[in-house]
């Protein structure tokens, strides 16, 4: 079986060209090709799928086997792979995802794609639909409890995924990997959630650590700092557009006002291909 390794800004994934052959166990062997140790290694499995509403159809499959709804990060590789092997000759591709359609734009060098923009839709700020267990309305600024004793502000939102967003004074010294497990898994978060420490810089600039349902602490987090960006102008910390810096590098994004839509700039790089045991 052919992958191809690829990352975004550090958070690494496997593709698979899955539009002939369907994968039987798709969960079972993204546990086994992302261990770091016995594996190939990965945050995750993407698939790459035929769609009978869009250009393509993509599948993501987190390091634990569990399926999520979309990846900023993955969902620009997931152009790049396609535009790159000749699959399609558009710069402008639509995606079907779990999470609704997806349209990406590439930006093309020497007749390869290099960055990626995409429209990642409208944030979704309504408890329910997040989704977070509680009374109805938006969660802003509001006290999150931990069994340790621990508590935090939280503002939650989705971008086609759960996210909670903690703002920090200290991100480089901060307790992710104590905090992450234990939040992600909180019985407010029936879905279980993703969880953003971040460190506001300036109005338009912060820094962001992110622990991935399923996947624990990566270099980088496409959804995640969309939703910080959010987070940034609801709590009037932030402007509309912004350059967040994660572990594995910048994103740009921009929540715009005429539609409402959050759109996300950064890059894809592939790392190298191979064959996998079938």
């Amino acid at each position: 079986m052919k992958f191809t390794k690829m990352h975004g800004t550090g958070n690494d994934y496997i593709y698979i060209d899955n539009r002939k052959d369907a994968i039987a166990h798709p969960e079972k062997l993204a546990i086994e090709m992302s261990n770091r140790h016995y594996g190939i290694g990965s945050d995750g499995l993407i698939l790459i799928m035929k769609s009978k509403t869009s250009d393509f159809r993509m599948r993501m499959f987190n390091a634990d086997g569990s399926e999520a709804e979309m990846c900023g990060n993955g969902i620009r590789c997931f152009a790049k792979y396609v535009y790159d092997r000749g699959l399609t000759d558009k710069k402008k591709i639509s995606v079907e995802t779990p999470a609704g359609i997806k349209e990406l734009t590439c930006v093309v060098k020497n007749k390869q794609v290099t960055r990626v923009t995409v429209d990642m839709g409208e944030p979704i700020l309504l408890r329910d639909r997040i989704p977070m267990i509680g009374d109805t309305g938006m969660v802003l600024n509001e006290d999150l409890h931990l069994v340790d004793g621990a508590h935090f502000e939280i503002t939650a939102l989705s971008m086609g995924n759960p996210h909670v967003v903690i703002f920090v004074e200290d991100l480089e010294n901060f307790p992710v990997e104590k905090y992450g497990p234990m939040i992600e898994n909180h019985d407010l978060f029936p879905q279980r959630t993703n969880i953003e420490f971040v460190q506001v810089t300036s109005r338009d600039t912060a820094k962001q650590r992110t622990w991935e349902r399923g996947s624990g602490e990566t270099l980088a987090c496409g959804t995640g700092a969309s939703a910080v960006t959010v987070a940034m102008v609801l709590t009037k910390q932030g402007e509309r557009k912004l350059t967040i810096e994660l572990l594995g590098g910048e994103l740009s994004i921009e929540w715009r006002e005429d539609t409402n839509h959050v759109f996300l700039t950064g890059p894809a790089v592939e790392i190298f291909e191979g064959t996998w045991p079938e």
